[in-house]
């Protein structure tokens, strides 16, 4: 627990260095209009789940042929759990480097989207927007979105610290997994397979305010369940995706 406090403090610490990465590259010395203890907690309950789960893709690497070096570099300069899982999947099935870059892009797509609402948000230029893109995943874009009903600072700070949070926490995790990959077993068994959906469950439940909201989260689960089967996996979520964009346009 005491180590655990530490790491909080560490990315606590770093979220609030994140305002360097805005445009003004400094600080603002106008008092805070957001708890950013309330702030952080909601971003430490959704990174040190979800970070977990690299325990899974580090053993899912190990047992599809990579080395430990490989399976950490993936984590550290890909840094995209689906893009990362599908990489290792088509490798494993005997598909070739080509393939398995095309279908972790194709996953990845999903990505330059949450850029396209991020970007405004954090004003970033320079190499600052290259490190606030290696942290914009699902995570970040979701806690930050989450925390706008609290004002700008407030959500900069949740995509900071979440995005801070899980990439720690996710490649501590993918290190561990690769180690310890004899040893894991089916990382369903442990249910890690359930952290993810369930992080993003406990973001989405708050903000089903209104009949639109709430039709359109319905529409995206059953078009999930619909691809699933049928499109490799990552796609569906893209589609949902789509599908958002286009309720959007329709209410405008």
């Amino acid at each position: 627990m005491i180590r655990l406090a530490h790491v909080r403090d560490l990315i606590h610490s770093l979220a609030l260095g994140g305002d360097f990465l805005r445009q003004n590259g400094r600080v603002s010395e106008e008092p805070a209009s957001f708890n950013k203890r309330t702030v952080l907690s909601d971003s430490l309950a959704v990174a040190i789940p979800v970070g977990t789960y690299g325990a899974a893709f580090g053993a899912a690497s190990i047992a599809a042929g990579f080395s430990i070096l490989q399976t950490c570099l993936l984590s550290l300069l890909l840094f995209s759990g689906a893009s990362q899982f599908a990489v290792v999947g088509v490798m494993a099935s005997g598909g070739s480097a080509l393939s398995a870059i095309a279908t972790g892009s194709l996953l990845g797509f999903r990505n330059g989207l949450y850029g396209l609402k991020m970007a405004p948000l954090l004003e970033l230029k320079g190499f600052r927007r290259v490190i606030g893109a290696q942290l914009t995943i699902d995570e970040s874009t979701g806690v930050a979105i989450s925390q706008e009903a609290r004002g700008d600072d407030a959500a900069r700070f949740g995509f900071w610290a979440t995005g801070i949070g899980v990439y720690f926490f996710w490649n501590l995790f993918t290190l561990l997994g690769a180690l310890g990959a004899g040893a894991i077993g089916d990382p369903a068994a442990w249910g890690l397979d359930a952290v993810v959906p369930a992080a993003f469950l406990g973001l989405l439940w708050p903000r089903l305010v209104d009949n639109i909201t709430l039709a359109l989260a319905i529409s995206a689960a059953l078009l999930a369940l619909l691809l699933v089967p049928i499109l490799p996996a990552g796609v569906p979520i893209i589609a949902t995706a789509l599908l958002a964009v286009i309720f959007g346009s329709r209410t405008k």
